[in-house]
């Protein structure tokens, strides 16, 4: 009985079937997609478990005056009052970082996406993203020594600080947006004669706007959370009513949590509570047009 010699450097028979190797990728993709779901469960569970948790906590000081009140300086009712000057001061802070970065992130996300060349586009990607995992108390650091160090802690300082955090976000979700535009628009518009700068803002940023204010609205919700900045730039209140001069220290809500789970009054803690409760649904609601607005840029430039 002769044996047949393997070539040298062939591939060697499998040992399985075919029905075999398919029923074994079914197995391994049945449990891969066990642990999909079983890791999105647990981060859902987490989620409504932190949900949870504020909400009950938060009971005993959510009221409408809680939200529409200035914080009380009585010492007979210390656990009266609300964070309307919070609330006004925290609108003041982002709108101003908002001004400041969203316009900076556009501009920066274009000229890497349309003009720049291909080795200065990386670098400033690369950029961008350091920024992006530099931690915020690093921020506040810096903005601290730069515009409070020697003068006052004002809402231009925090704004600034924020600022510096949200921008990044916004260039690299603008970057990934206009990545998607597609190219035979561009071409043309070429066609056409029309100008490179013309088909920017004629073409390219009409098609895209709808991604743009979704990564505009994300980093919204980024900063609107962020304490550590605010902490070094804008946390001294020299009274308690409603200030909307962002040239003195505006109250906000991320710092009034801060210093009311630091007092030692019970009522004071559950107002902490409640403060929070207030920013996770300015988060959740503003998380939610993100991704609504998301979707439906997406469908359009899918089309």
């Amino acid at each position: 009985m002769s044996v047949a010699a393997q070539t040298p450097g062939a591939p060697r028979p499998s040992r399985l079937s075919g029905g075999a190797r398919q029923r074994r990728r079914k197995a391994v993709n049945r449990f891969v997609m066990g642990l999909s779901w079983f890791a999105a469960i647990i981060a859902i569970a987490a989620l409504l478990l932190v949900i949870v948790d504020v909400v009950i906590k938060a009971a005993p000081a959510i009221s409408w005056d809680f939200l529409t009140q200035l914080p009380s300086s009585s010492f007979l009712n210390p656990s009266g009052g609300g964070i309307v000057n919070s609330i006004v001061g925290s609108a003041i802070l982002i709108g101003l970082s908002s001004l400041i970065s969203i316009p900076i992130a556009i501009l920066v996300a274009i000229y890497t996406t349309e003009f720049a060349p291909p080795q200065v586009s990386s670098v400033i990607r690369f950029a961008l993203d350091i920024l992006n995992g530099v931690p915020t108390i690093v921020t506040g650091i810096f903005i601290y020594g730069i515009l409070v160090l020697g003068h006052q802690q004002s809402g231009w300082a925090g704004a600034i600080a924020l600022a510096i955090v949200q921008l990044p976000i916004v260039a690299r979700a603008a970057q990934e947006v206009l990545a998607l535009v597609p190219s035979s628009l561009k071409e043309a518009g070429l066609a056409l004669g029309l100008r490179r700068w013309r088909i920017v803002t004629r073409v390219i940023l009409p098609t895209a706007a709808g991604g743009l204010i979704t990564g505009a609205v994300l980093g919204i919700a980024r900063v609107a959370g962020e304490t550590a900045p605010l902490l070094f730039t804008t946390s001294v209140f020299s009274n308690l009513t409603t200030n909307t001069d962002p040239s003195q220290a505006l109250a906000n809500i991320p710092v009034t949590i801060f210093t009311l789970s630091e007092s030692a009054t019970p009522s004071d803690h559950a107002k902490a509570w409640a403060a929070a409760l207030v920013l996770i649904v300015f988060v959740l609601i503003v998380s939610v047009v993100a991704r609504t607005l998301n979707e439906r840029s997406r469908r359009k430039l899918g089309n």
